[in-house]
């Protein structure tokens, strides 16, 4: 049967340590045993239910993009999470018993990234829908029946979750062939270009009226009166007081050079 296994992609500090997760983490390490998980409902899936060589949806949770990013699998079957003894592991249980314990995890194997990873807010658009769109008819009719019944949708919260096989079919077909929109990829920004045209549009927002403000622009004659500024020509006569600006010059730059 497969399953969906969540990690987290982003830098999250617990005891001092990073514990995020990321595909690219994930991809370098290669294989990795799915350690820390402190739910009894999800442990006992790694423990009694999960099988050698199961299908694995890997998915990046609690982080801005949340979606299927690559497909793993089991290459361990359920055994005891030593970290929960360990007293530095972020994730210790000073109630787990050695002897007896308390939480299990599986060991998961990297197989590929999926080239259009399928985020949750796609998967959530196709709830309430009677057929596939048709960029992604491939994945039938029944396909989008099973991604409606998947428990990321009606159990979001369950970190370990089992995926139908007819989900699992779909979602894989989704991230090898594309067909819709990847969020992740469509950062608009439209609101700075709608901001500079309103700027150059407060001319046609007020319609007729906007040449009455340029009649406002016709006082610029009234500026003519500068030449009276001309009769200010005797200024040249403080040319001799023209020796102190180079002196504030080289005071400034012996600040600077301090």
């Amino acid at each position: 049967m497969p399953w969906l296994m969540k990690a987290e992609p982003d830098t999250r500090i617990v005891k001092g340590k990073d514990v995020k997760f990321s595909v690219d983490d994930f991809e370098e390490m290669g294989e990795s045993p799915w350690d820390g998980v402190r739910s009894h409902e999800a442990k006992n899936i790694m423990k009694e239910k999960m099988k050698l060589g199961d299908k694995v949806l890997f998915y990046h949770s609690n982080c801005k993009v949340p979606g299927v990013y690559a497909l793993a699998e089991i290459s361990k079957e359920g055994y005891p999470d030593y970290t929960s003894w360990d007293p530095s592991h972020p994730y210790f249980d000073a109630k787990s018993d050695q002897s007896n314990p308390t939480w299990y995890m599986v060991s998961v194997r990297f197989i590929a990234r999926l080239q259009h990873p399928v985020t949750l807010s796609f998967i959530k658009s196709l709830v309430g829908k009677a057929a596939p769109p048709g960029p992604i008819s491939y994945i039938g009719a029944a396909g989008l029946k099973a991604i409606q019944s998947m428990a990321l949708i009606n159990r979001g919260r369950l970190s370990v979750q089992p995926v139908e096989q007819g989900a699992y079919d779909a979602i894989v077909a989704l991230g090898q062939k594309g067909g819709f929109v990847e969020e992740a990829k469509t950062p608009k920004k439209r609101a700075p270009k709608e901001d500079k045209p309103a700027k150059t549009d407060a001319v046609t927002a007020d319609g007729d009226e906007k040449p009455a403000k340029k009649a406002k622009t016709e006082p610029k004659p009234k500026a003519e009166s500068k030449p009276k500024a001309a009769k200010a020509e005797p200024k040249p006569k403080t040319e001799p007081k023209a020796a102190p600006p180079p002196s504030n010059g080289t005071r400034r730059s012996t600040r600077l050079a301090k």
